[in-house]
């Protein structure tokens, strides 16, 4: 949970400023994408009952604290970036949909679901979990850390051995192996 309550602070400057200055709303699109996943691989369609409860709860916690987070770059967003986040917020939620769909109406076996949702979980977390890259560019670019939220980072550390350990430990290489 700490990963996705990280940017509470850079949201807090954000609203005090009125403004998301440089910062990029791309790390809280595919985090979105990651919880969206990861809340769907935990439910019993997906994995064998409520073996993944964990995953799911962490994961739909997740999906609130990015979905008011893109809200909020949203809302004190200038027009451009406005149109580009939703842009790539709604491509994210049309391939959600899709995964959903595929896995709910077109694979009828279980642990191929569970498969094929668990590599979509993958490439997703990667994503997420690359996305600070952005940021990095951002600083090489500005010559400043202002914009390397030093939690995010922290946070990503220690919540990729958590998951580790959870996956590992509950022989699941679709979450041990997510980090």
């Amino acid at each position: 949970m700490l990963l996705y309550a990280a940017p509470i602070l850079t949201f807090k400057r954000v609203i005090k400023k009125a403004s998301v200055e440089e910062y990029s709303c791309i790390p809280y699109i595919l985090a979105l994408f990651s919880c969206l996943t990861y809340s769907w691989y935990g439910f019993p369609a997906v994995s064998y009952g409520w073996e993944n409860l964990t995953v799911c709860t962490i994961s739909s916690l997740g999906v609130l604290f990015e979905s008011t987070f893109i809200s909020i770059y949203v809302w004190f967003a200038p027009r451009g970036k406005k149109k580009q986040v939703m842009l790539m917020a709604s491509l994210i939620l049309a391939v959600f949909g899709m995964t959903v769909f595929f896995s709910s109406f077109l694979i009828h076996n279980h642990h191929i679901r569970k498969v094929f949702v668990g590599s979509i979980g993958l490439v997703s977390s990667i994503s997420m979990y690359g996305s600070p890259l952005v940021a990095t560019k951002q600083v090489i670019r500005t010559k400043s850390v202002e914009f390397m939220p030093v939690y995010l980072s922290l946070f990503t550390f220690l919540t990729s051995l958590t998951w580790m350990a959870y996956g590992v430990l509950g022989r699941d290489p679709f979450i041990a192996v997510r980090t």
